[in-house]
């Protein structure tokens, strides 16, 4: 049996060099990659198509130059980096990349595409609560027009069948993941906050039944392990995500332990299974309009306040970490929001911002150090 820092170390190498993760694959297999727009895919089309559906949330990148002839400078730091690897030809192996337009700057990157590999736009109903029923058409509907692109554009052709099992393939991955996260989090000694980053992360660049072995036989050799005291701090983060990766060190230097995530690059993507139905593309829409507490998936309740207090009161968390995604308008719309019910029940919360272009982390660390000793 490996021991955990085996097998996270070998999920670290996945998640610390996509291109060369998906380049493996695709020598092995003769498979082609499609690329994946943030923040959500029914991935499952691609992986019936036979493809590998690959994450697209960027890159550190300590400069952005290119891609200001495209995109002015307050648009968020995920879609500049993204459009700066097109730029430099980071996609032109993909065989399509397929977009969701969920805000602004994704309706934009859409428009100015310019890589080699052709794009499919989809659109999600956001009217997903008081009309449900209509939005599950809609949604299906967008899903079959995405679903005959895919087969036009691969020469390929999506059976029942075949969708059915991507569906069950990724929900025994949703089921490893969130037991992962409950491992990691009875165990902060051996899952460092970048470990659990990369654990998850990783799921975008592999075969997902490939990554769901591997979360298994690492979920196996952390129950094996014995839980011991923690004397640090436990903190959930949210967010759309939690890079670049120094940020997460810096975390593990002031003995914070993260014990759940409704991060739209990590949690969200996995929290809720598919459900079954006879209609494999109604079962991806129903899951659409199930999908509760994100700023990118309108909800006039707003919800998400409660769910991370709940989830504070689950995990006996000492407090939230919004992870404020540099000029993201809706989640800077709900922080106003999430603000006040977190002073309401009384969760202790920081503001931190997350720009991928940061190259200095000063800032940061005094925020957190301080946070640290507040609480």
């Amino acid at each position: 049996m490996r021991t955990v820092s085996e097998i996270v170390a070998q999920l670290r190498q996945v998640a610390d060099d996509p291109k060369g993760s998906v380049a493996r694959w695709q020598k092995e297999t003769g498979g082609r990659a499609v690329g994946v727009m943030p923040v959500y895919c029914p991935e499952e089309i691609i992986h019936a198509a036979g493809c590998l559906p690959v994450g697209m949330w960027g890159a550190q990148k300590k400069q952005i130059s290119k891609a200001r002839t495209y995109l002015p400078p307050f648009a968020c730091s995920v879609m500049q980096s993204v459009m700066e690897l097109e730029l430099e030809g980071a996609y032109d192996d993909l065989a399509a990349v397929v977009f969701s337009v969920p805000c602004d700057t994704l309706k934009c990157m859409s428009q100015k595409w310019h890589g080699k590999a052709p794009i499919i736009t989809f659109t999600h109903p956001q009217n997903r609560k008081a009309a449900q029923s209509a939005a599950n058409v809609f949604c299906r509907e967008e899903y079959a027009i995405l679903k005959a692109k895919l087969e036009d554009l691969l020469d390929v052709r999506i059976s029942s069948a075949a969708l059915k099992n991507s569906i069950a393939v990724y929900n025994a991955n949703r089921q490893a993941c969130r037991a992962f996260c409950d491992a990691a989090a009875r165990h902060p000694e051996l899952i460092s906050p970048a470990d659990r980053h990369a654990v998850i992360k990783a799921r975008w660049f592999m075969e997902k039944s490939q990554h769901t072995a591997l979360v298994q036989e690492l979920n196996a050799a952390l129950d094996a392990a014995p839980v011991v005291p923690f004397s640090g701090k436990k903190v959930i983060l949210t967010g759309i995500l939690a890079e670049p990766a120094e940020v997460l060190d810096i975390f593990a230097e002031n003995g914070f332990a993260v014990v759940a995530d409704d991060l739209a690059q990590e949690s969200r993507n996995f929290r809720q299974d598919v459900p079954e139905d006879d209609d494999p593309l109604m079962a991806l829409a129903k899951a659409w309009t199930a999908l509760d507490g994100c700023s990118l998936a309108v909800d006039p309740d707003k919800p998400r306040g409660k769910m991370l207090v709940d989830e504070v009161k689950r995990t006996g968390a000492d407090a939230v970490i919004v992870c404020m995604m540099k000029f993201c308008d809706p989640e800077e719309f709900d922080y106003p929001i999430l603000l006040e019910e977190f002073e309401a029940a009384g969760v202790r919360n920081l503001f931190l911002e997350i720009d991928q272009e940061t190259t200095s982390f000063e800032q940061a660390r005094t925020r957190i150090q301080t946070f640290a000793e507040i609480l």
